[in-house]
């Protein structure tokens, strides 16, 4: 069975043509939701097999940049659902078929997002503030959960939380919480700068249930293993292709506006002018590094290149570069628009706000810098700091 995948540049253009209004009313893109769950977008990486299009990583991304393109908030918060069918389904073909029911479930019609964001925790999916405790059939969940997409429409939302009192040791438990489960409330929180359609709204857990059918993996906290790899590659290399596709826009936007910008102490346009071609260079310059780094990444996790334990690192650094520049783009399009991207209305002040919410998603640049440094020294990333 072959699932349909009929993503055209006419759904493309009615998404960039709702994006203002989702992000001034402050509301949800349920017509870009819709759009995307006929189309067969939704079930992008589930396998044929299932009734999806068999999209790799490196595909995946392709087509979230195209869509980030046009409507980033859309994008970003698609790519909640979309990064667990691709853990999902790259395990399924390695011969792990233990998340087997997560594309079974998703070509049904269910929808994934994720809880793993908590305040005062800023190693997301490794450690968590939120705590499991086994109990008979499952596990129950008490926590603060924040930023996880989705929240008018999901009806899984993947999570974690920690087992202090595990025989092995504190282990982490990744389950999903249905719907129409108890011990769980949408606290709605979502009124922030930017990527302001994804409703990203908090969950409150208050012993919230998860059967064991539904608990995805128990890994011993701080450690890393083919799911939770998996997990960090389709994660943030997805958000990365978001950041690429809106540093492209922005780009596109603001350089035909170059040649019409006139100032009296010039004969011609201001193209002509050295300061500003100086901006534009460094602008240029900088998103023409986007694109190669994210696809490099993405091809080689698609071709199974073996970096072991350097996987993290290398993760991490694309989603930090991607970005990090993305905003240096961004920010140099808003200077070089002299004034008129600031106003509301001007799509590159959207743009702009939307921009510097990437910095936010884990992980955090301090804990990227970490990880990246250790792993180049042959330092274990849970050992701590020791002076004297």
């Amino acid at each position: 069975m072959s699932g349909k995948f009929l993503f055209t540049d006419e759904i493309l253009k009615a998404c960039a043509d709702r994006a203002p209004g989702y992000d001034q009313d402050n509301s949800f893109f349920h017509e870009d939701f819709q759009a995307l769950k006929d189309c067969g977008y939704l079930l992008g990486p589930v396998p044929k097999e299932f009734g999806g299009a068999g999209l790799s990583l490196a595909q995946s991304c392709a087509h979230q940049t195209r869509l980030a393109y046009h409507a980033p908030a859309t994008a970003l918060g698609i790519n909640m659902h979309i990064y667990w069918l691709g853990v999902a389904a790259d395990l399924w073909r390695s011969g792990d078929k233990s998340l087997q029911w997560i594309l079974e479930e998703a070509a049904a019609g269910e929808i994934f997002a994720a809880g793993h964001s908590e305040r005062g925790n800023d190693i997301p999916v490794l450690l968590s503030t939120t705590k499991a405790t086994k109990v008979d059939g499952g596990y129950t969940f008490e926590g603060h959960k924040m930023f996880g997409s989705l929240a008018p429409v999901w009806t899984r939302y993947g999570l974690h939380g920690i087992d202090e009192d595990h025989p092995d040791g504190p282990q982490i438990i990744h389950g999903f919480l249905s719907r129409d489960s108890e011990g769980y409330a949408i606290k709605e929180t979502w009124d922030v700068m930017g990527m302001r359609a994804t409703r990203s709204d908090d969950v409150i857990l208050n012993k919230a249930f998860i059967p064991n059918e539904h608990i995805g993996r128990i890994v011993p906290a701080a450690a890393g293993d083919p799911f939770i790899v998996a997990l960090f590659a389709w994660a943030l290399l997805g958000f990365a292709s978001v950041y690429c596709g809106l540093a492209k826009r922005a780009v596109d936007l603001v350089l035909p506006t170059l040649h019409k910008k006139t100032a009296l102490a010039v004969t011609r346009s201001m193209a002509y002018h050295p300061g500003l071609q100086n901006n534009v260079a460094e602008m240029i310059m900088a998103h023409d590094t986007l694109q190669p780094i994210l696809d490099h990444t993405c091809n080689e996790w698609v071709n199974g290149v073996d970096h072991g334990h350097g996987w993290f690192a290398k993760i991490v650094a694309t989603k930090y570069h991607c970005v990090e520049t993305c905003w240096q783009v961004v920010d140099k399009a808003m200077e070089l628009s002299g004034g008129g991207g600031m106003f509301k209305g001007n799509e590159l002040e959207r743009l702009f706000r939307d921009a510097r919410c990437g910095r936010f998603h884990p992980a955090t640049a301090p804990l990227t810098k970490e990880i990246v440094a250790k792993t180049a020294l042959g330092i274990e990333l849970s050992e701590q700091p020791r002076w004297g």
